[in-house]
């Protein structure tokens, strides 16, 4: 299976960069040229000449980026000023170069702050460029830049970042109470950073671009990462054809088990879902409450009724199906724990753990020791935390979700705004699709009917977990296009699926 697009460290980063300069050759002042261009080009399509742009520079090579941005748009037309925050004598050659030839074309046109009363009145309506610091801060802003971050962030006006919002950490764990730059945008160099993906960053990243900047193919190709984000052209080439003489036992036979009084809706939901993305035959296992729900709503699957009323608690055999999914709407019953207990144990199909029976592992002691190896676990942040223990940050959980994965020998599907995919082997895959529309109940049910169906058509667990999860982030986007954010419901996730699958068999 090809790779998705690389996440590279602040480390590998200035490596790539490197490597480019001595082999294309390129001096490292021309690089900075194509990474001003690359932004130029991004802001001059987003904004007409009435608009006024204001610059902050440090005096490392992020601010010789904010330079050269400026020089460019002066050249085009657009009205700029630019401001200046740092010790001189810290400047790096690159930035010198850039200001002596800023000043060749306006030496009035750069000017420099040395104390809080010397920064701008910055108009409501202006674009403010944040070119302070890059990826190679190690610590919190002091002084007079942090006080001119808190300036920044105070003021009323559209606040682009360049390659990184100033005072952002890019591969650790931030202080909140630091100063960083709150930018709407964030224009990041050839790859997006590790810090972009979680939540307790999106106040300061804003919405952000990858802009190529011509780095070395060879080199990225070459460099070895085990941290990846998943885009549609890359989820393209894992989906299967179906053949011309193919039969519903081609795609595979799958078991949910779910269901139990007042929880059906769930049971429904995975159900319709797993329909939908292909699976040939489907089982329901579900309550007697849930039986005649099921059959009058879902002709096409086949149902077991267990023997408990209003929630399941016989032992279920498993050997007859490809894959089973199991949690949606289940309830924490004690006579359901021990079912979810006795399959998971016994279970030796892949399956795809959700909802309840996560939450019965996590009440377990050494619940986490039932889990078959090479399962597919699909917890959301609470679930995680029940499941693997509380963190103090997003990117502790990050190394705790990585060591879970790896110790257990499990996928974990952490879901959020960018779903985070971690393997056995230790790679990570971070989701790209999606939106807040999708943020309630039922669309966790959904993706487990999704991931079942896959599953049982003989997709790889990772296959699945990529496939499953962009599939999901892209059905609930082109629903979005068509109801908004605010009334889409978790159906509408099944509704749209058909036409995500075919966005993505298009050429």
């Amino acid at each position: 299976m090809s790779h998705p697009a690389k996440i590279f460290s602040v480390q590998q980063i200035r490596r790539a960069d490197q490597y480019t300069i001595l082999h294309e050759p390129v001096l490292s002042i021309d690089l900075m040229e194509r990474a001003a261009m690359a932004c130029k080009n991004w802001m001059t399509a987003h904004y007409t000449k009435e608009s006024s742009f204001i610059i902050f520079c440090g005096t490392g090579n992020n601010g010789g980026d904010g330079l050269a941005i400026a020089r460019l748009l002066l050249a085009a037309g657009y009205r700029v000023q630019v401001f200046v925050a740092g010790a001189k004598t810290n400047a790096t050659q690159d930035f010198l170069t850039n200001q002596k030839r800023l000043d060749e074309q306006d030496i009035s046109l750069v000017r420099h702050l040395h104390t809080v009363n010397d920064f701008p009145v910055l108009p409501a309506g202006t674009i403010l460029i944040d070119a302070l610091f890059g990826t190679g801060l190690s610590r919190a802003p002091q002084g007079l830049l942090a006080d001119l971050i808190r300036y920044i962030n105070a003021a009323t006006a559209t606040v682009i970042a360049i390659d990184i919002p100033s005072g952002l950490l890019a591969d650790q764990h931030s202080d909140p109470s630091s100063a960083i730059i709150q930018a709407n945008y964030t224009l990041s160099f050839q790859f997006p950073k590790l810090a972009f993906f979680f939540p307790e960053n999106g106040g300061y990243v804003g919405e952000w671009v990858v802009l190529d900047i011509g780095l070395s193919q060879k080199f990225i190709g070459e460099e070895l990462s085990s941290t990846f984000f998943i885009t549609k052209d890359f989820i393209k080439t894992l989906l299967h054809t179906r053949p011309k003489f193919s039969h519903k036992g081609s795609f595979g036979h799958a078991l949910l088990v779910t269901g139990s009084y007042g929880k059906m809706g769930a049971a429904l939901l995975a159900t319709d879902a797993c329909l939908r993305s292909g699976v040939g035959l489907l089982t329901v296992h579900t309550p007697v409450c849930g039986y005649e729900i099921l059959q009058t709503t879902h002709p096409e699957a086949m149902a077991t009724v267990d023997s408990g009323e209003q929630y399941n608690k016989d032992e279920i055999q498993t050997d007859a199906f490809n894959a089973v999914g199991i949690g949606p709407g289940l309830g924490t019953h004690p006579d359901t724990q021990n079912a979810v207990r006795h399959l998971l144990t016994h279970c030796k199909r892949p399956v795809v753990i959700d909802a309840d029976a996560l939450n019965t592992i996590g009440k377990q002691k050494e619940g986490e020791k039932t889990i078959p190896a090479h399962a597919i676990l699909t917890p959301h942040l609470k679930e995680f935390a029940r499941l693997a223990g509380e963190t103090a940050n997003d990117f502790s959980r990050y190394e705790l979700q990585l060591a879970f994965s790896q110790k257990y020998q499990v996928y974990l599907v952490l879901k959020g705004a960018h779903t985070c995919i971690t393997t056995p082997e230790g790679e990570t895959y971070f989701n790209t699709s999606g939106n807040p529309g999708m943020a309630r109940g039922g669309s966790g049910d959904v993706l487990t009917g999704m991931l079942t169906s896959l599953l049982a058509q003989g997709y790889s667990q990772k296959e699945t977990c990529l496939l499953g999860v962009f599939l999901h982030g892209l059905a609930g986007d082109l629903a979005k296009q068509h109801l908004g954010e605010t009334s889409m419901l978790a159906g509408d996730l099944v509704r749209y699926l058909p036409q995500a699958f075919i966005s993505l068999q298009e050429n």
